[in-house]
């Protein structure tokens, strides 16, 4: 692939203007990386494009020039779908941050894809209107990667992930052609679904520029309950008991005690049990518009956990004690990042299979010489296994003994009814593994639209496939 030259620059800062093309050192090292762990690779030069015609107009340059151009905003991926791994153009998204129309009437929104998650929620939320997929990242996370990544969030479980809200998309094809993927509408059989190819593709089909979403009412009551359990493995098997006696949590997550403990350090003005005898916790939410409805399946949904294994279920009392606890949850992934040196697997099993999943990773861990902490979207089958240095080797952990171990791992979630990402997607780190989730067939169906959509190869390259 072609390098950025000094004429490159000029080239390019014709497109977009001198402020929006950036080779300072400082730029470069901000976009040389994600959240995924210590991995780093510096683009040539940072490109800020502010219409969808100049982007496609930086696409229509790069794929003549064959130069790699790697999408990217907030860039709190945690599979390195943003790192420019062969260097070139990194396409900040970063201007794209209207929220365009929110139309009450019919219950749809038109947002920029640069537009933060928890922003477009409370705009929605001024509304009356709900856009429910609320990743852990989402204070800083953008629509676009959210539709890039198919995120998903604690209120997947009863509302569905992105896919589920995205009617329509305005997409830059890598060779420049501005397309949109299907209408406005919430039924749609009109030829194949483009729409849809496009949300969980990572930045490797297309890169988006207005974002459709369908919304629904606001659920204007919500109750929040903590329950602890004296083995984790017992908390796992819960989930299940919760949705054969009839109840969908709006909310329904696991937390192992090591990840409780160590977020604890980090937030402030939150207090659970967490003594002897307590090893994990679900924290469990219904909503709904109906107050004593929703009461009445908190008061069930409680009784159902005790009946489970859990010690007693402590209800939040209060919206600022509600907002505590939800801060704890989304706050572990970043105190676990702090503690230790780690490496976070994104694995996801039907329900039921919790319990098998957990205590899978504990084994392979033991064979393997590596500890693990473990929380996520339990309700869905959905489990985050940080795996932990500690007093693994050097040689160990950066060489073939631990890919061995994750490779193990991966290969009990398949026998499971599994698949080795829920929502963080494979980007750099999971595409040595796609051989597990695909036979070669599915794989050479992808690699082929990829080569049809990118002749050339140009939108971020490295990702996906080995």
């Amino acid at each position: 692939m072609a390098e950025v030259t000094r004429k490159s620059l000029e080239e390019l800062t014709a497109l977009l203007g001198a402020e929006h093309v950036s080779i300072d050192a400082e730029r470069r090292s901000d976009f040389s990386h994600d959240e995924t762990e210590d991995l780093r690779v510096l683009p040539d030069v940072v490109l800020r494009p502010g219409t969808p015609e100049e982007v496609a107009a930086v696409l229509r340059w790069a794929n003549e020039h064959e130069v790699p151009v790697t999408p990217a905003a907030a860039r709190t991926g945690l599979s390195g779908g943003a790192i420019p791994v062969h260097g070139g153009i990194s396409l900040s998204m970063e201007r794209f941050n209207r929220i365009l129309e929110i139309d009450s009437a019919n219950f749809q929104a038109v947002v920029e894809p640069g537009v933060v998650n928890q922003v477009f929620h409370e705009a929605c939320r001024e509304k009356g209107l709900f856009y429910p997929p609320d990743p852990s990242s989402w204070g800083s996370s953008t629509m676009g990667g959210n539709v890039a990544y198919n995120a998903g969030g604690p209120k997947a479980v009863k509302y569905g992930v992105t896919s589920a809200y995205i009617l329509n998309l305005e997409v830059v094809l890598p060779t420049g052609e501005v397309i949109w993927t299907g209408a406005n509408t919430l039924k749609n059989s009109t030829g194949y679904n483009l729409t849809q190819l496009m949300v969980g593709s990572e930045g490797t089909l297309g890169v988006i520029t207005k974002i459709v979403v369908r919304l629904i009412p606001y659920p204007r009551h919500h109750f929040t309950m903590l329950a602890p359990f004296a083995s984790a493995e017992v908390a796992c098997a819960a989930v299940a008991r919760i949705f054969q006696a009839g109840i969908t949590p709006s909310g329904l997550e696991f937390m192992e005690r090591d990840a409780i403990d160590w977020t604890l350090r980090y937030v402030d003005g939150v207090s659970i049990p967490t003594g002897p005898g307590i090893e994990a916790h679900l924290l469990m939410e219904v909503d709904g518009t109906d107050e004593e409805a929703v009461l009445r399946e908190a008061e069930q949904l409680a009784a159902v956990a005790e009946e489970a294994g859990a010690l007693e279920v402590l209800f939040a009392q209060t919206q600022a004690e509600r907002d505590a606890l939800w801060k704890l949850r989304r706050r572990v992934g970043e105190a676990v990042k702090k503690h230790s040196i780690y490496k976070e697997e994104d694995t996801v099993v039907p329900r039921a299979k919790l319990p098998d999943l957990l205590r899978a990773v504990k084994r392979i861990g033991g064979e393997y010489g590596f500890e693990s902490v473990c929380y996520g979207h339990a309700g869905d089958g959905n489990l985050h296994v940080n795996i932990v240095k500690g007093g693994m080797s050097d040689a160990d952990w950066h060489g073939d003994r631990l890919q061995q171990g994750i490779r193990q791992l991966f290969t009990e979630v398949r026998a499971m009814g599994g698949t080795i990402s829920g929502e963080h997607g494979i980007g750099l780190v999971q595409k040595g593994f796609m051989d597990l989730a695909f036979a070669p067939a599915a794989l050479d169906l992808q690699r082929g639209i990829k080569s049809l959509l990118d002749p050339k190869n140009i939108l971020n390259p490295g990702k996906i496939f080995a």
